[in-house]
Order: C-alpha cells, then sequence, then structure tokens
C-alpha cells in the first residue's frame, strides 16, 4: 500500500471506509436493533477514514481531509447547492493545488515569525541571490526584500493562482522579486546563494538529492519545520516560544 501514489492510497482508504460503513447498518440493526441514520453512517465513514490514513501513516493533513470528505458531500445534497458552485469550487482548487497529488506538496503559508528568522541568516553587507521553492503568495521574499537591498530574491510556484496573485502584488508593490512559474525540480539551485523551502516531509528526500548536487559550496540550504534525515543541520533557529516550526539549515 506505501508504495502507491498518495492519491491512489486515499482513493482506496475511502473505498474500503464506505464498504466498513455500509456493513455497519446490518451490523447494527443485528445486535442492537437500531438503524443508523444516514447522517450517522457518513461520520462513521468520515471516521474510518481518517483511522485508516492514519494507519497507513498518510501526511498529516489528509487524515482530517478523508474525515470531512463523504460528510461535505452528504450535507452538500442535503442543502441542495446549485451544481455551478461545484464547478467554482472545483475550478479554485484546481488553480490554488493544481499538482499537490503529484507533489505531495500543499498550499499551506510560512508565518511572520519565519519571516523575521531568516533575516539572522543573510549576509548584511553583500550582495547575494535568494529563492523560495513553492513561495506561495510571496510572503517571505517580500519581506526579506524590504530589509536586504542588496539581494536579488526570486520565487518559484507550479499553481497558477497564488503565482498570479504574487506576480499582481508584486507589480503593486513595484518589487524587484521574480515570481517563476515552475517545477522547483527543474531549477538549476546553483544559480542561488540562499535555497529556502517550506514543503512536506515527503518531498525533502528529492530535494536533499538535488541541493547536494546542484548547490555551489558555502551557499545556505534552509528548510523550515522539515529536517533531513541524513544529515543533521549545521544550525537550528527556534521560533518564538509557542511557534511549532523550527528552522533547518544547512551549509553547502
Amino acid at each position: 500500500m506505501k508504495h502507491l501514489p498518495v492519491s491512489l492510497q486515499s482513493l482506496v482508504i475511502q473505498c474500503v471506509a464506505l464498504l466498513l460503513a455500509a456493513l455497519l447498518s446490518p451490523l447494527l440493526l443485528f445486535l442492537f436493533s437500531y438503524q443508523p441514520a444516514l447522517w450517522q453512517l457518513a461520520l462513521g465513514q468520515g471516521f474510518a477514514a481518517a483511522g485508516l490514513s492514519r494507519v497507513w501513516q498518510q501526511p498529516a493533513w489528509w487524515p482530517p481531509l478523508h474525515f470531512v470528505f463523504f460528510p461535505a458531500i452528504f450535507l452538500a445534497q442535503q442543502v441542495n447547492i446549485p451544481a455551478g458552485v461545484y464547478l467554482v469550487a472545483f475550478l479554485l482548487l484546481v488553480l490554488f493545488y493544481w499538482s499537490t497529488f503529484r507533489t505531495r506538496v500543499p498550499l499551506y503559508l510560512s508565518d511572520r515569525k519565519a519571516w523575521q528568522a531568516m533575516t539572522t541568516l543573510l549576509p548584511e553587507a553583500q550582495a547575494f541571490r535568494f529563492i523560495d521553492l513553492g513561495s506561495g503568495l510571496g510572503g517571505v521574499p517580500f519581506y526579506l526584500e524590504q530589509r536586504f537591498p542588496q539581494g536579488r530574491f526570486f520565487g518559484t510556484e507550479i499553481a497558477p493562482a497564488p503565482w498570479l496573485i504574487s506576480r499582481l502584488r508584486a507589480w503593486y508593490k513595484h518589487s524587484r522579486v521574480v515570481f517563476m512559474r515552475r517545477d522547483y525540480a527543474a531549477i538549476d539551485l546553483s544559480e542561488f546563494d540562499v535555497v529556502f523551502a517550506f514543503l512536506s516531509p515527503a518531498a525533502m528526500p528529492d530535494l536533499w538529492q538535488q541541493a547536494q548536487a546542484q548547490m555551489c559550496g558555502g551557499s545556505l540550504f534552509v528548510s523550515l519545520s522539515f529536517a533531513i534525515n541524513t544529515r543533521q543541520p549545521d544550525q537550528v533557529v527556534s521560533l518564538a516560544e509557542g511557534a511549532r516550526h523550527t528552522l533547518y539549515v544547512w551549509k553547502m
């Protein structure tokens, strides 16, 4: 099961959970003479799917998605939402999440604590080139550009909507940050002095191999939240108390 892509794993999990929910109704009727309502079976399917997701050790954001998926369908049918709403919702999901099923990197934005912590890692006097892999709405390079005028800042984002929003923000701010709509795996990391990533545990092994193969000596590889299992970081920057993220820094 683990060798399957997460998307296929999720399909199997939903089908198995649906089968368990279907078996639950006659079982309760036979044992306790109780006929569960449809909404109760929908919730049962959601709990079963979330539990199976945990058993198969899917990324942390998948169990909640599994839990709400079938109950949300049931609720939508009861409310009788116009079909056009589903189309709009689908298009928005495509525009914002695009190839998440392939990259296993959801859209999840870093916060100001992480941006502030990054300022301690960048050179104050010399020029440098910085790239944010999976730049989302552009928060990291926009914040750092204001504080390091000698730096050149780049972001890359494959999802169309966040990339477009970043470009529009750069135009509005008269910013020099360059946002590319490209998969970070297709970018030559040797062109940058600092590489920043806030991706997911699933993406880190391949990205680390890319960084080792491409990044120049003396450059910095910085990961927010997700460490590398094969090498201890050269520096760990803990954020403010209560923050759940940490910056892991490797000098290449």
